[in-house]
């Protein structure tokens, strides 16, 4: 039998490439709302907001979403999570899924495929992970990385180039091997809420400051992180004004059909 599960959107105001970027008007609606209308067509029993400012908040309330007031000072949106569950009263065993809030064309089933893994792997932590073939993304940092155990769960993330075969491009290194097994991270994650709890305890690891990644911080800690292998690669989120134009003229796109 399934879990119930919730998911929680971390939405910050502040944002260094795209100001006020979780309220830019997509299709006549704010993208932090969009994201949450996106979530509530998961098998989610509850869609909340986890916001840094009042202008957020008050635009979810405007429009029939759920969202809670945190605080300002959170380095991590999995920290910013943890102070939400924990207003809302969540149970300690209740499964969370963390809905990044610049993902407007999140797939629902992308949000019930982490939960599942969270439930049926008994980790503490869940993500995904989509099968990568291009040379380029394989050697760009923006593309995280993730390499696996044999029982699917992380070994490490990487902005690198992991796992490099080394023979093979050696050879030939304008192309990447069919052969070699890289998984691409995609950045959505599902928790139990005590584990939560103890992520916001935790101390930073020096990998994950290295790295940028704050998943690393688990691993460095000795947590499994158990990860669903997906059949093709998610929308690209929302960093930057060209991202924002791309995922209007999707919803443009969807408005004519």
């Amino acid at each position: 039998m399934k879990q119930a599960f919730s998911v929680l959107i971390p939405a910050r105001l502040s944002s260094s490439r795209l100001p006020n970027k979780a309220l830019a008007d997509i299709g006549g609606k704010p993208m932090v709302v969009r994201v949450a209308e996106r979530a509530r067509l998961s098998q989610a029993e509850r869609v909340v907001v986890a916001t840094d400012h009042n202008d957020i908040l008050n635009c979810c309330v405007q429009h029939g979403i759920e969202a809670v007031l945190t605080n300002n000072n959170h380095q991590s949106g999995t920290t910013r999570l943890a102070e939400a569950a924990a207003i809302l009263g969540l149970p300690e065993k209740a499964c969370v899924v963390n809905v990044q809030g610049d993902e407007p064309l999140i797939e629902p089933q992308l949000i019930d495929s982490v939960a599942a893994q969270l439930q049926q792997s008994g980790t503490p932590m869940a993500t995904a992970a989509h099968r990568i073939h291009d040379l380029n993304d394989f050697l760009d940092p923006n593309c995280v990385k993730v390499v696996l155990n044999r029982q699917n769960h992380a070994l490490y993330f990487s902005r690198a180039p992991i796992p490099w075969p080394r023979d093979a491009m050696r050879a030939e290194p304008s192309f990447l091997p069919q052969e070699t097994p890289v998984l691409r991270h995609i950045g959505i994650y599902a928790y139990r809420v005590d584990f939560l709890h103890q992520y916001a305890q935790m101390t930073e690891s020096p990998l994950e400051n290295i790295e940028s990644l704050e998943q690393l911080r688990v691993l460095w800690h000795g947590d499994a992180i158990a990860v669903q292998i997906t059949d093709h690669a998610p929308a690209a989120g929302v960093d930057t004004a060209a991202d924002l134009e791309r995922v209007r003229a999707v919803f443009a796109q969807l408005r004519r059909g």
